[in-house]
């Protein structure tokens, strides 16, 4: 017993802890959102991916920036993050039709431009990422919005209010309290 203890320990310690690989991977056929599970070809906009620990090869793509940043925030996430990369919308060739394959920058370092009049790939309010801060400025002057950091981004840039009765959906609200008034059983 003793001596399978001494030969675990050694084979153990002779393991070299091999670092997981966390370089962007270009987007393809197979690339599907996250949440969405759609293709992300298909999509407008820049999109995003999340390399989480313990998953290699294996990120999380999302079909919007704003996706992504919502991700980072939930309180359920299961493996830390490695690394998160956006598509850079001031790279050369990039469009809002075709932001690229493979333009990633690192998202902790990227301009994001809040509150323009920019729509993400699901039709939703977008946050622009650019590597360059002037071209982040100058998507501003011309769309609207203010530029800022990831980690300064407000919850209410990257979540939709939930429809009400006061904003003319009187249909939505019927339904919800018809819901909620069913017996149960």
């Amino acid at each position: 017993m003793r001596r399978a203890l001494v030969f675990a320990l050694a084979l153990a310690a002779c393991q070299e802890d091999v670092a997981q690989n966390t370089d962007p991977l270009p987007l393809t056929a197979e690339t599907v959102g996250h949440f969405c599970q759609m293709n992300l070809l298909e999509h407008e906009g820049p999109k995003g991916q999340v390399h989480l620990e313990g998953l290699p090869g294996m990120p999380l793509f999302f079909s919007q920036v704003s996706d992504l940043v919502v991700y980072l925030r939930l309180p359920e996430q299961s493996h830390p993050v490695l690394a998160i990369y956006v598509s850079d919308m001031g790279a050369t060739g990039a469009s809002w039709a075709e932001p690229g394959a493979a333009n990633w920058i690192d998202a902790t370092a990227a301009h994001y431009v809040v509150g323009s009049d920019a729509l993400g790939g699901m039709g939703a309010p977008e946050v622009v990422p650019f590597a360059d801060r002037t071209r982040a400025e100058a998507f501003a002057d011309e769309h609207g919005g203010a530029v800022m950091a990831l980690d300064a981004i407000p919850d209410s840039a990257i979540t939709a209010p939930a429809p009400s009765a006061a904003d003319g959906d009187d249909d939505y609200a019927r339904r919800l309290k018809a819901l909620s008034d069913k017996p149960e059983g």
